[in-house]
């Protein structure tokens, strides 16, 4: 103690506290009463030297413009007596029909850099090749060059002259050439002339304007330097002022260890947060040793460390023990520094109180603890997020929820990081129940897709984060459903049961109306359907039989078989009377195939038969109605295309299709039959150019006894009307359709879909 009191005093001085600049040093004060002068010397120095530096560079600039401009005349002169040498040595590069930009390219490469251009003109003084091209209205060179210069009177004479254009002063010289040419021009802008001498103006003024920015800032950073000098000179006393009080009112203080000597010092703030009193002004390393905590730090190891230098710094907390034996807690910041004066390294930092700091983290920490544990308990999902959005702390129900694995939740992870490792489940239905802006919370209920029902309840933090609660209610919910189901379906039951008794009422009402009504019609229909067949009956007898009996002696006498009749005009009756029965006989077969058909008494039977063989039976029985005519049949049907239907039946149909074509179509028409499968249907197309069914009578085509034609033009065709009728019928029967499209005056279309037969083609015979 005696060696470290003995050396208090210089030990004093070279603390952070015993630090002062001396304000009576010769330099000082003899740089102290120069300032002043210095600050007004060395800009003016500084300007001087700048305008030096300007009047250097145009000067430099001048001389440069002007040594570029004649080398540019001698490049010009040179250049266009080779040019025009060149030319004379080779009369036929110029030759009629020839590219005039490439035969001056090829000419010499030399001309054309540097944005020179050269013109050559025939004995009459038109350029006939110029590179690069001249403009419109440029034929010669007084368009190119202007009148008043003498270039194109004196030629090489008038050497290299300037010449003053539109767009701006060019250097331009002519040479004379041999016949069948006239003269080359070889011309350069004057900007491009002193292109070079541009670049160097440049880099000088560069370099000129670089120096006296640099020796500006110099200046201005010698002003600024001097004045916070000063003004730092005056805020030194008031900050060690101000340290001293903060030190004494914010429990901690200041250390200064020499590790040279082994000595370290305290503030007076030191010595007063540890209740201790100042017995000397150093204290020596073991006495501070012994009353640290020996769990805590070692000061013996960070001395070794920071001699050998492999530590700078110190930031650590350690125990210390005070005056009444308590362990107070201190947290500890210092770094090296170097004293010149006395070459020995120092560790200077302070020391603040962090008793209270720690006695409340260790709560905060058994609080939390005990928070962790209530939270990870309860039965809910359970996350907590802070405002910038990252995580707080969440149980390992939302973990679970979201099916986080444990090593990849972190507290302080922001809310993307922690969705981007998490599988959310998949929201069936998402119902929102309550939000507030007032109190910043949304109450909502979720169902997932493996039938849980959650409550998410989310709430904002005053400090702007965010908590949310997920409740598993999927009991509840199924107690709900039950609840609502039970009552939906009772209401749904008393309707129900009103709206049956409502019901049965009128529907007794109406039964016993349409029973009277029934009975009423029944009655009539079988009175009338007993008429019809009285009459059908009695008709086909009545008419059959005379019928024959006049298509068969119409027949006899026309044949001739007793004998010639004697007159030919009695042969065209008879065979007039011949027809009209036939006629006849058809009109009265088809009301009794209509009638069989509306009474349910025709049976088709349904086999695989082969559509084409069918098909021209059908045209052969009907090719005398399309002879008489001339009417042309284009017939289109595959061997291979089967159909499911009765033969007899499929060939009335066709024939009757058919003969309305014949019918309606004019002399000279032609009509068209195509068969084509359309999945499990087969598709009959029967087309003519006939007369065509009118827009208003179409939808009644296929109703029995309707005629397409009427008024004056009735009479043309004759018929029963029944065979359209008939054909939709029978195809009905075989459970397809028959449909009718027309124009009048362009013809008519009729589709007929049958069921296919899906059998090998070869089996039908």
């Amino acid at each position: 103690m005696a060696r470290v009191n003995a050396a208090s005093d210089v030990a004093r001085l070279g603390t952070i506290l015993g630090v002062a600049r001396s304000m009576s040093h010769p330099l000082h004060l003899a740089l102290h009463r120069a300032e002043p002068w210095l600050k007004l010397a060395i800009p003016l120095l500084v300007a001087v030297f700048a305008l030096l530096l300007g009047i250097a560079g145009a000067l430099f600039n001048s001389a440069s413009n002007r040594e570029t401009l004649e080398d540019a005349i001698n490049d010009i002169d040179v250049i266009a007596s080779l040019v025009a040498r060149d030319i004379a040595a080779q009369p036929g590069t110029f030759t009629p029909g020839a590219d005039p930009a490439q035969q001056v390219r090829a000419l010499h490469q030399l001309t054309l850099s540097q944005s020179r251009r050269i013109a050559v003109t025939d004995a009459s003084g038109v350029i006939v090749a110029s590179q690069p091209p001249v403009l419109p209205g440029q034929t010669t060179l007084l368009d190119l060059l202007g009148p008043s210069q003498p270039l194109t009177t004196f030629a090489d004479k008038a050497g290299v002259i300037i010449v003053p254009l539109p767009g701006g002063h060019v250097i331009a010289t002519v040479r004379n050439l041999p016949a069948p040419l006239g003269q080359v021009a070889l011309i350069q802008s004057m900007d491009a002339a002193l292109h070079g001498s541009g670049s160097r103006s440049q880099f000088v003024i560069m370099l000129l304007g670089s120096a006296v920015l640099v020796l500006s800032v110099l200046t201005i950073a010698f002003l600024m330097q001097t004045g916070r000098a000063r003004a730092a000179d005056l805020d030194c006393e008031r900050v060690r002022q101000r340290i001293d009080a903060a030190l004494n009112s914010g429990r901690c203080g200041l250390w200064d260890w020499d590790l040279g000597r082994g000595v370290i010092y305290w503030s007076d703030s030191m010595y007063a947060m540890l209740g201790y009193a100042r017995a000397s002004e150093m204290l020596s390393f073991g006495e501070v040793n012994r009353l640290v905590h020996p769990d805590d730090a070692d000061l013996y190891e960070v001395a070794q460390l920071l001699s050998a230098g492999a530590r700078k710094d110190v930031s650590h907390d350690f125990r210390i023990r005070d005056a009444g034996g308590n362990w107070l807690w201190l947290r500890a910041r210092a770094e090296i520094l170097f004293d010149q004066a006395t070459g020995s390294k120092h560790l200077v930092g302070i020391a603040v109180d962090i008793t209270q700091e720690r006695t409340i983290a260790a709560e905060s920490a058994s609080a939390e603890l005990r928070l962790w544990d209530s939270i990870e308990t309860i039965p809910e999902a359970f996350v907590l997020w802070d405002a910038e959005q990252r995580l707080v702390t969440c149980n390992s129900r939302f973990q679970r929820l979201h099916q986080l694995p444990e090593n990849t939740v972190r507290r302080g992870m922001h809310y993307e990081d922690v969705m981007r490792h998490a599988t959310p489940p998949v929201i069936a239905e998402d119902i929102l129940r309550h939000t507030s802006v007032e109190n910043r919370s949304r109450l909502s209920e979720v169902k997932l897709a493996d039938g849980r029902w959650l409550q998410i309840s989310e709430r904002r933090t005053k400090d702007g984060g965010s908590v949310s609660i997920g409740t598993d209610i999927t009991i509840i919910k199924e107690h709900e459903h039950k609840l609502m189901d039970s009552e939906r379906r009772l209401l749904g039951t008393v309707a129900d049961l009103k709206a049956s008794r409502r019901q049965m009422e009128a529907q007794a009402q109406q039964l016993t109306d349409l029973a009277e009504r029934y009975l009423e019609q029944k009655a009539a229909a079988e009175i009338a359907s007993k008429a019809k067949s009285e009459f059908l009956a009695n008709m086909s007898h009545d008419l059959r039989t005379p019928l024959n009996a006049i298509i068969g002696f119409s027949d006899v006498m026309q044949s001739g078989m007793f004998g010639s009749l004697g007159c030919e005009r009695h042969m065209t009756y008879c065979a007039d009377i011949k027809q009209s029965g036939e006629q006849l006989l058809s009109i009265v077969d088809d009301i009794l195939d209509m009638s069989r058909i509306e009474t349910g008494k025709v049976r088709i039977v349904p086999q695989p038969l082969s559509v084409a063989p069918l098909m021209a039976d059908v045209i052969a029985a009907t090719k005398p109605s399309f002879e008489g005519k001339d009417i042309a049949v284009d017939f289109d049907v595959a061997d291979d295309i089967l159909a499911m239907a009765d033969a007899a039946a499929l060939k009335q149909i066709l024939g009757n299709i058919l003969q309305n074509s014949a019918k309606f179509t004019p002399v000279g028409g032609s009509v068209s039959v195509r068969a084509r499968p359309a999945g499990p249907m087969l598709h009959i197309f029967i087309a003519d150019n006939g007369i065509g069914i009118p827009a208003a009578i179409l939808p009644r085509i296929g109703r029995p006894f309707e005629q397409v034609e009427g008024g004056e033009t009735a009479r043309s065709h004759k018929g029963s009307g029944l065979g359209l009728a008939i054909a939709r019928s029978l195809c009905e029967l075989h459970g397809g359709s028959l449909r009718v499209r027309s124009e009048v005056g362009a013809g008519t279309l009729v589709l007929v879909r049958l069921p296919r037969a899906d059998i090998d083609p070869s089996l039908v015979q």
